[in-house]
């Protein structure tokens, strides 16, 4: 039973969960009355992971000790017979349970504390109540836990997920937002992964953005972008550089945005991307007008329009439209302006 058990654990560590499954299960099948309890709870634990949350509650529910019994591991039972429930998205009993584990927390390793507070986090989403505060209260928990572990990576994206939470809830003001994102910056320079760095900078871009902070929305788009060379997937690559010229359309400076939304066009359509490649010709196009290049902006226009009909995206063809009409209208074809507005409605 202790080699089956110790050969389980270790394919979980590499993430072969259908080794790890065979061998606790074989496991239980030997064990004694003393021993089954802990056997079970291998078995459980092990079929969440392997994403068969009602297996696996089935077998950490005999897990449970009795009364008689040590209750020391308590809280990493309460802990996956939680994730055993919001695997089966009855997020209110998951929360139930993780907050039974967060109690018996106290004594266990920051990690583990921290890692209950995120879960809690991602269960009051679960429960689609955006409003609320505390998904985001959890993830600042987590974050200073994580923080004070020295976990920095752990800490970056736990305050990503709070800002996004924060943002999501419109209980938080834009100075409180500003703060997080601030913090999950500062953290972006010691995480080596670069890839993650990349997607935290980004993150944090569209968290300024949405507070309209554009400068540092810029800033931290840059950032991400000149982490993107590394990674062989380009979507991330094409979703930045839309990002960065949207940012410069609102600094208005317009001259600078160009470049951005030429190459995120060009990248997009390298990908087959119809609909996002429709929004670059769309903000390209709202440049030019306002750089007073109207032919340039009516043909831009144009491409969008026939970009978002090909991805049927209603609302961008009505606002293509509406763009369009405008172009005309200033490069002296009212007729046509009143074509494209009425096509708009």
């Amino acid at each position: 039973i202790e080699g089956l058990t110790q050969a389980g654990r270790q394919a979980l560590a590499l993430g072969d969960t259908r080794e790890a499954v065979g061998c606790f299960r074989k496991a239980l099948l030997l064990s004694s009355p003393r021993l089954r309890r802990a056997c079970a709870f291998n078995l459980g634990a092990a079929y969440v992971e392997t994403g068969k949350p009602e297996k696996g509650l089935e077998f950490l529910l005999q897990s449970q000790p009795s009364e008689a019994e040590s209750r020391e591991h308590l809280g990493d039972l309460y802990f996956n017979i939680g994730a055993a429930h919001e695997g089966l998205r009855d997020f209110p009993k998951a929360l139930e349970y993780f907050s039974k584990a967060a109690s018996h927390d106290r004594a266990a390793q920051a990690g583990s504390r921290a890692g209950t507070r995120v879960q809690m986090g991602c269960c009051y989403l679960g429960m689609r109540e955006p409003a609320r505060a505390a998904p985001a209260r959890c993830f600042l928990d987590a974050a200073r836990t994580y923080a004070a572990a020295a976990s920095p990576e752990a800490a970056a994206v736990a305050l990503s997920r709070a800002s996004g939470s924060m943002l999501q809830s419109r209980r938080f003001r834009a100075a409180e937002i500003a703060g997080v994102l601030a913090q999950c910056h500062s953290l972006c320079e010691s995480i080596p992964d670069p890839a993650l760095r990349g997607k935290l900078y980004n993150d944090i871009g569209l968290g300024y953005s949405q507070i309209c902070i554009f400068s540092l929305a810029a800033e931290s788009f840059e950032r991400a972008l000149a982490l993107c060379g590394s990674e062989p997937d380009r979507r991330r690559e094409a979703a930045v550089l839309q990002n960065l010229g949207a940012a410069h359309n609102a600094l208005r400076s317009f001259g600078t945005a160009l470049g951005w939304h030429r190459r995120a066009a060009a990248l997009h359509s390298a990908l087959g991307n119809r609909r996002a490649q429709g929004q670059c010709f769309g903000n390209l196009a709202y440049a030019c007008s306002q750089l007073g290049n109207h032919e340039a902006a009516a043909e831009n226009y144009l491409h969008a329009l026939q970009a978002f009909r090909d991805s049927e995206d209603v609302q961008g063809q009505w606002q293509a439209c509406e763009g369009l009409g405008a172009a005309c209208f200033h490069l002296g074809d009212p007729q046509k302006a009143i074509g494209h507005y009425k096509e708009a409605l």
